[in-house]
């Protein structure tokens, strides 16, 4: 057995630590689902995954599967399968505790790009995958974790788009002007160095 291990490794340890058992958790791409996964193996094992692709409490296989989200390892042991639609209708009247994303930029409000860099959406500087349900995620559940590598270029004064609404410009009531449910937003920022959480007057990141 060997006793290194990555700063990727570290991150997603954090992570899992961070999730509870007998919660819900609605899992984002990549090192969310490991994350989880760990979680599930370690001391959570009721937590209830839920994915935008339809699967509500599955135990997904190891050895994990990557760039994979809908595969049938991902699935093994759902609890139930329903529709897109009905899983963020979930999240939306208040059923899921949290949500676990990834994110190439991130602002001081919890702001989250995983869309773009550059500000013209027409003519981007370079394009990515996101949001999936990304935005819906950070939108709708209670607790938003996001797991992103620590990388100056990655934490910015203000993204170029908001793919998922953290605090949005940090004043008073933001997300409830913009129609999204109170005492929801992000949480907490796991990094490959770093746990950031949220003050709770401004809105701020700041480091725990």
């Amino acid at each position: 057995m060997t006793t290194a291990y990555t700063e990727a490794e570290v991150m997603i340890a954090l992570c899992a630590r961070l999730l509870e058992d007998q919660k819900t958790a609605f899992i984002g791409f990549g090192m969310p689902q490991v994350a989880a996964i760990l979680a599930q193996r370690i001391q959570a094992p009721q937590l209830v995954q839920v994915f935008e692709f339809g699967a509500i409490g599955p135990t997904p296989l190891t050895p994990f599967v990557r760039n994979t989200m809908g595969g049938p390892s991902n699935c093994y042991r759902s609890l139930a399968w329903t529709s897109m639609n009905q899983i963020f209708a979930q999240a939306q009247v208040g059923l899921v505790d949290y949500g676990v994303l990834g994110a190439t930029q991130i602002d001081i409000y919890g702001n989250v790009n995983s869309t773009q860099l550059g500000e013209d959406y027409n003519r981007p500087k370079k394009r990515f995958p996101g949001s999936g349900g990304a935005n819906e995620v950070a939108s709708y559940c209670w607790k938003t974790v996001i797991i992103m590598m620590h990388e100056k270029r990655r934490f910015v004064p203000r993204v170029d788009f908001v793919t998922s609404p953290g605090y949005l410009d940090g004043t008073p009531g933001a997300r409830e002007r913009a129609g999204l449910p109170a005492d929801t937003g992000p949480w907490r920022v796991v990094t490959s160095k770093a746990l950031f959480g949220f003050d709770e007057d401004s809105k701020k990141m700041t480091l725990l």
